[in-house]
């Protein structure tokens, strides 16, 4: 069958070329292929190697470790599609893969092309004829199967990327095995880059901080341990702050220390040992201070008193054995701990007191530290929430105050005092206790001077009740003997406290002794004051006429020789010498005018004596007040320049004159009062001779009161408490014994210089009855307890003193029944007894409102008084 010309005819190129086409394709697109392969693992190797790298010189950042996996990646997802699509998908026709042999094959490419592009012409028969164009392509065909099409390909890099990827391979693998913590560390920061793992480095510290805070102007110093798997242990360390000169530091033991100056700026110190870098930011800031310090001290249950708050400023709190105390203090910044202890007591520690305190904010406190015997030093440490720590040192002094026994002393009363039993003492109890005063009174313990069957008196008075938070307890105490039905005798008068310490007994003043006399021995000692005032009264007198003799011969010089500055220095003497007598007088009068009033409320002294000495008083207040000055106010005038010599003269002639006056003046005053005194004396006799009657049978009731028990005993068989009472009855009469000696030689004396009948009559009474040693043979029969014999001799002799002291109260009745002289001096007598009689009633509205005081007292005091006592 014939071809038709006009039909298009299609020649595919020959089977042989085709094939050579297809294995140069694959052969290609092999090699590219692996290219692109390799070149990504490389790319992959290498970043990761890089990281390693890094990781072993710097703390990698993320974002540079991110730029790397980045980096790294893209050769293999970015790099390798481009290689592909340029080698694989641009070369896979056959007129791609003849430009690409055209390369190394000008001639044979273009003949391949040509072959490709008559593969592709579709045209007639009659145009083109099919047989040349395939013999055509046969012949290039065969030229080409005589080519080898292997150099035509490009130039293969497979060998270098694989080489290239085996040695990066190898690195990181040896890199796994010889140093596997690091090597996974990067593994790690590679794949992930944006993680916070830390690098890993050959040295390795513990706990490094990122930022520390250090006390700002004071040298510090930052530890630096090595971890215990650390795989390099540099010999030494350094550190650099901020700018500054870097420090070294050894490696001592298995730590680096590094100590830097005083810093005052924020600056970032960079640590370089081994391979481990780090930075750490420094803030100097001030220490956390304490702004305030306080302690709450609870006090005891007994005290009741409630809880205190003191301020500690001074570091230093003191506080009552039994009480708990709890330490606050307040810092300047917020704490984040706080510890106290161990408490230290006199250089010991005490164990187990210490702990952490409890933390609020910017306050710290100690739970309750109980107070013992002894005190104890406190210390204390804080850290702030910034890590600070507070000043080292600081302490608490806590002082252990034992609850002492209140004090308590009476005041406004002599140690000594002396009264009747109707007079009133006042005075006032004063207490003072460190912790409260419970309570204050007074109580009595009496002793009689002489023997008697009588009890002593005892007793006692609660005054006022206090409270816990009085620390002074005070009260005004009014104490009569009347009012309590006293007796004279000798009183022991002591206030007492209590406090709120239980158990505590209670605590005594010093003892006030009270003697509580009878009118006798009252008049006696008024006798006694009285002779001593009359001893001063007549040294005034001598004084002054002393100074009355030396003004006179001052009052002999003229004019012009009393102006010579000796003669003026003894006339300055003299004015200063009337005056310092004027001040004595003044004095001597007022213990006169005391004197007559105690003597006023004794009614066995006698009106008449009472008058002489209140004429003697009255004297020696006009001298103090009227007479005495005007002397010293002429000497002052005599002394004056602008005087005249006529009135210089004239002054002192007058200064004599007066003083002459003074002296007459005075020496009657001396003269009334030596009468009076002699009255007084007389009088005295019959109040001792009393005195030793009373005395004598208080001796006789003892004996008789004890006999019972005592009858026919010798002293060695008596009971211990009758021997104390016998040897006490002894003691006695050996003192009454010597009172009647001393009453008979005192008679003597008295009727030696008054020459009285009656008191020569009781003197040769006495001599003739031998008392004296009728006395002592009367104590003789005492010390051999013959209580009958003693008994009778006793009640004998006791009735004869009161006889002769009878006979003497005879004797004064009728001196002082006497007449008196005219009218007016009758006169005179009425009006200083309505004078003596209106005094007394005054004193006696004195004692029964100062009794009814003291039995207010009392009354109080048993309001007081707890009902169970």
């Amino acid at each position: 069958m014939s071809e038709d010309p006009q039909t298009p005819v299609e020649i595919p190129i020959p089977e042989s070329l085709r094939k050579q086409l297809g294995a140069f394709r694959r052969q290609l697109w092999r090699a590219k292929i692996a290219e692109a392969v390799l070149a990504g693992f490389f790319g992959l190797l290498l970043s990761y190697l890089l990281v390693f790298a890094l990781d072993r010189v710097w703390q990698t950042p993320g974002i540079v470790r991110l730029g790397i996996l980045l980096g790294g990646t893209s050769l293999m997802a970015v790099f390798a599609p481009l290689w592909l699509h340029r080698w694989v998908w641009k070369h896979r026709r056959e007129n791609q893969l003849a430009r690409l042999i055209a390369r190394r094959y000008p001639g044979l490419g273009d003949r391949l092309l040509g072959v490709v592009e008559l593969q592709g012409q579709v045209e007639a028969a009659d145009t083109l004829s099919p047989r040349l164009r395939a013999a055509a392509m046969e012949r290039v065909a065969q030229e080409t199967e005589r080519r080898k099409l292997d150099d035509a390909l490009p130039a293969s890099r497979q060998k270098p990327w694989a080489l290239a990827v085996m040695a990066l391979f190898l690195t990181a693998t040896a890199a796994l095995i010889f140093t596997p913590k690091a090597g996974l560390s990067s593994l790690k920061r590679w794949l992930m880059p944006l993680s916070p793992a830390e690098r890993y480095t050959f040295t390795m510290l513990e706990k490094v901080p990122a930022a520390m805070p250090v006390p700002q102007g004071e040298a510090f110093s930052i530890t630096l341990r090595l971890s215990e798997d650390s795989e390099w242990r540099p010999e030494t360390g350094e550190a650099r702050y901020g700018r500054q000169d870097p420090i070294t530091a050894p490696l001592e033991g298995s730590q680096y220390r590094f100590d830097f100056p005083a810093q005052q700026d924020p600056a970032v110190l960079k640590v370089v040992i081994g391979d481990a870098k780090h930075s750490i930011r420094v803030t100097p800031t001030l220490r956390p201070a304490i702004r305030r310090v306080f302690a709450e001290i609870k006090h005891p249950d007994y005290l009741g008193l409630p809880d205190r708050e003191v301020d500690l400023g001074a570091g230093v709190l003191s506080a009552v054995q039994g009480s708990k105390v709890q330490v606050t203090i307040d810092a300047t910044r917020d704490l984040a701990s706080a510890r106290y202890g161990p408490l230290t007591q006199e250089e010991v520690t005490a164990p187990g007191e210490e702990g952490a305190m409890e933390v609020r904010a910017n306050t710290a406190r100690t739970p309750d530290i109980a107070v013992a015997e002894k005190g104890f030093t406190l210390p204390i440490a804080w850290s702030d929430v910034i890590g600070l720590e507070g000043e080292k040192g600081f302490k608490v002094r806590v002082d252990s105050l034992p609850d002492q026994a209140p004090g308590i002393y009476i005041q406004g009363i002599p140690k000594q005092h002396v009264i009747l039993p109707e007079e009133t003492v006042d005075f006032e109890t004063i207490s003072e206790d460190d912790f409260g005063v419970r309570m204050i009174g007074i109580e009595w313990r009496g002793e009689f001077t002489r023997a008697t069957d009588e009890t002593p008196a005892s007793g006692e008075l609660q005054l006022a009740e206090g409270a816990p938070a009085m620390s002074r307890l005070s009260s005004n105490a009014a104490f009569s003997p009347a009012a309590y039905k006293i007796p004279p005798q000798k009183l022991i008068l002591r206030a007492w406290a209590e406090d709120y310490l239980p158990g505590r007994p209670r605590t005594f003043s010093e003892p006030v002794t009270l003697f509580v006399l009878t009118l006798d021995e009252h008049a006696q000692m008024l006798k006694t004051q009285f002779d001593r005032a009359i001893g001063e009264l007549e040294d005034l007198a001598r004084r002054e006429r002393n100074l009355y003799e030396e003004n006179q011969r001052l009052e002999r010089l003229t004019p012009e020789e009393r102006k010579k500055e000796e003669n003026m220095k003894r006339l300055e003497a003299q004015q200063e010498g009337e005056r310092q007598q004027t001040d004595r007088m003044k004095e001597l009068a007022q213990k006169m005018e005391e004197l007559f009033k105690n003597s006023a409320r004794n009614e066995s002294i006698d009106k008449e004596t009472l008058k002489k000495m209140a004429e003697t008083m009255q004297s020696m207040k006009e001298l103090s007040k009227e007479d005495m000055p005007k002397v010293e106010g002429k000497l002052s005038e005599a002394q004056d320049q602008r005087n005249t010599d006529e009135k210089s003269q004239q002054d002192m002639k007058e200064a004599v004159e007066k003083q002459k006056e003074v002296l007459e003046k005075m020496q009657d005053a001396v003269d009334k009062a030596n009468d009076a005194n002699q009255r007084f004396e007389a009088s005295t006799f019959v109040n001792r001779l009393k005195k030793a009657a009373s005395e004598q049978e208080g001796i006789g009731s003892s004996v008789w009161e004890a006999i019972e028990r005592t009858g026919g005993l010798s002293r060695d068989e008596i009971d211990p408490a009758e021997e104390t009472k016998l040897a006490e009855t002894v003691r006695q009469q050996a003192n009454t014994t010597s009172d009647v000696r001393w009453i008979q030689e005192d008679l003597n004396h008295f009727f030696t210089r008054t020459n009285k009948e009656a008191y020569r009559k009781i003197l040769d009474a006495m001599t003739e009855s031998r008392i004296d040693l009728a006395l002592e043979d009367l104590r003789g029969e005492l010390e051999i307890n013959h209580g009958a014999i003693a008994r009778g001799a006793a009640d004998h002799w006791a009735a004869k003193l009161k006889e002769w002291a009878k006979m003497l109260e005879g004797e004064k009745d009728e001196k002082g029944g006497g007449g008196g002289g005219g009218s007016a001096g009758a006169d005179q007598d009425e009006d200083f007894e309505f004078m003596l009689r209106v005094m007394k009633m005054i004193q006696q509205e004195q004692d029964i409102r100062a009794r009814t005081r003291a039995l207010e007292t009392l009354r109080r005091s048993y309001d007081d008084s707890p009902s169970d006592n």
